[in-house]
């Protein structure tokens, strides 16, 4: 079946400029996806005639639909709807439904209208009135040589109603959809690079129609099938048998699936196992803390923490041997170790994670740089460590710490009976 292919424009130099964040691109997108339409590129696109109708005409004569947001309103920089009109060679003239609905919106709040925003009900004749009940500018839909071209103004909440009301039940009637199946694979403690030599040869066997996208995030990297056909349940059933096949390479790292968060599965663990944890930070102020107490219910499972972040309080609060800060320094193996070994004995928890490290942008040395950062994970077994190499940016860094402690305890737990 033919891919339906859309480009979402979006007009105004406030984008451009940075004024605003451009949430209706997004919005776009994901719907269309939902619908089976495949996004092909996102414009942004000055307040200027030229390279309006540059965009607009270029995007009609590479995709069957174009989303156009913005220019809609009332003033003479609003200019999306005399180029419409011209591009589609249509005379402009009052539109009385047009008109009767912006009137009514006026009375409903109490003002009277104006001959400026009057100016709105003047659609160009060759254009289908959409209906927008919640703002001043109404919607407009040209087609022409089996291609559609949507014009709606640049408020969200306007853009949202409009599509929900209007577009969507019109695209669906204007157009056979084919089928777009997602499926996250979400995985930690593996970089993108090495990931990709991991899966190659599984990557490499995919059929034609199921695309492989890496999404890397924060420590994490998300791997992203989508399936293109005309069944759902059996997009479905041919992504779960490529899942299946690819997580004997991945199954040390992959630790769930499309929305779940790393710090919910181990909470999840935690409950399934009856195990209580604990934690001692020091680089990373209690972020790990936050991470795990985000989650609902989280209290029965995690006991609480302490932030020696002092190393005076390492000893005093956590009893890190005062020989091994000495000998070896805060940010070391052996004093995390300690730490971790500690804080499960402080609480009384099944597992104590610890973390210490120079986080930056300050502090490091030539044998400790920047980034230094050791991480431990102890259990009534074992203690494990892990030493890591960041970047020199501090907040990125204790993101980065917070991601890697937790796949640590999720690894940690998985391999406990």
């Amino acid at each position: 079946m033919k891919h339906i292919l859309c480009e979402i424009i979006s007009v105004g130099d406030e984008i451009l400029y940075g004024q605003i964040l451009n949430t209706n691109a997004q919005y776009l997108s994901q719907v269309m996806n939902d619908l089976g339409v495949r996004v092909t590129r996102h414009t942004t696109v000055q307040d200027q005639a030229q390279a309006m109708l540059d965009a607009f005409a270029d995007a009609e004569m590479k995709n069957d639909i174009v989303l156009i947001t913005g220019g809609l309103g009332p003033t003479p920089d609003d200019l999306t709807k005399p180029l419409l009109a011209n591009m589609y060679n249509s005379p402009i003239s009052l539109h009385q439904q047009a008109l009767d609905e912006v009137t009514n919106l006026f009375l409903s709040r109490g003002r009277k209208l104006s001959e400026l925003n009057r100016q709105q009900a003047f659609l160009p004749e060759k254009c289908t009135f959409l209906s927008n009940r919640v703002g001043t500018a109404p919607g407009m839909w040209f087609e022409r040589s089996a291609k559609v071209l949507i014009s709606m103004p640049g408020v969200p909440h306007e853009v949202k109603v409009l599509m929900e009301e209007q577009v969507l039940p019109k695209i669906r009637l204007r157009f056979t959809m084919p089928v777009i199946y997602h499926k996250m694979i979400r995985t930690a403690g593996i970089p993108e690079s090495k990931l990709a030599e991991v899966i190659r040869e599984w990557e490499s066997e995919l059929p034609m129609h199921i695309r492989l996208a890496y999404l890397p995030k924060l420590g994490q990297v998300r791997l992203r099938l989508t399936a293109f056909g005309e069944d759902l349940d059996e997009l479905k059933r041919e992504v779960e048998e490529q899942i299946h096949k690819v997580m004997p390479y991945i199954d040390k790292y992959a630790y769930g699936f499309d929305q779940d968060e790393l710090e919910a599965i181990v909470g999840k663990l935690l409950l399934e196992k009856g195990y209580t944890l604990s934690t001692a930070e020091s680089c990373t102020g209690g972020y790990i803390a936050h991470l795990i107490t985000s989650i609902s219910g989280s209290s029965a499972y995690y006991l609480g923490s302490i932030i020696p972040y002092h190393n005076q309080f390492k000893q005093d609060l956590l009893g890190v041997n005062e020989e091994t800060i000495r000998k070896f320094g805060a940010v070391s193996e052996e004093c995390v170790k300690e730490m971790a070994e500690n804080v499960r004995k402080k609480f009384g928890s099944h597992v104590g994670l610890a973390t210490s490290g120079i986080a930056g942008p300050t502090g490091g040395t030539v044998d400790k740089p920047i980034g230094t950062v050791w991480v431990a994970v102890s259990t009534p077994r074992a203690t494990t460590s892990r030493l890591l190499r960041l970047t020199k940016e501090r907040g990125l860094n204790i993101q980065l710490i917070g991601t890697a402690s937790l796949y640590m305890i999720w690894r940690t737990l998985v391999e406990m009976s």
